[in-house]
């Protein structure tokens, strides 16, 4: 029966430890993340809003992004358009329905490398209730540790979809007038949990 030198042995530990660490876990920076979106108004102009209450977890592998995952959570009543009223009704049961379903989510199915700094992440979007596959368009922007604070290391990436709002069973898009298109852009910073 073979053994293992110790030297051997020492290096595949090193290597196994290298693996399990080459994929970093990260926590959403919810003050320095921008969930908005788009969608054209009867042809006036594009109406405009985010979501100012957004949570979610990365976890992030730089030598193989493929192996990377996303999951991210907007709280449905966190919906700001600039007007209160308007805020209430996209809340409504006629669209968000934020009552019955609170949360957005999207979970990460897979991702394709296409580029040096660039991929497409693939996942499932639920809202309303509905799941749908989406595709997001993602550019990984930089990582640095702050400067006043080198213990604190982030991320930050900026992403791009359409989703079809009427997809996801939001019918009432097209009687009022909107969309049903809407355009999305999201740009968000991480916070590397050690």
């Amino acid at each position: 029966m073979n053994f293992l030198s110790k030297s051997a042995l020492a290096a595949i530990l090193i290597s196994a430890s290298t693996m399990a660490t080459a994929k970093e876990r990260y926590l959403v920076h919810e003050d320095h993340t921008w969930v908005t979106f788009s969608v054209n108004h009867a042809g006036w102009a594009n109406a405009r809003g985010m979501f100012r209450t957004v949570s979610g977890e990365i976890n992030f592998d730089q030598e193989d992004v493929t192996q990377s995952s996303v999951s991210v959570i907007l709280e449905a009543a966190s919906l700001d358009t600039n007007s209160k009223q308007r805020d209430r009704d996209m809340a409504g049961a006629d669209f968000l329905n934020s009552i019955e379903f609170p949360q957005i989510t999207f979970d990460s199915t897979r991702i394709e490398k296409t580029g040096e700094r660039t991929g497409i992440v693939y996942g499932d979007m639920s809202m309303v209730g509905v799941t749908r596959e989406v595709a997001l368009d993602v550019t990984w922007n930089a990582e640095f540790a702050l400067p006043w604070d080198p213990s604190t290391i982030k991320t930050g990436f900026s992403a791009t979809t359409q989703i079809d709002g009427t997809d996801f069973g939001i019918n009432s898009l097209v009687d009022f007038g909107l969309g049903p298109k809407i355009n999305v852009v999201i740009d968000l910073e991480a916070i590397r949990q050690n």
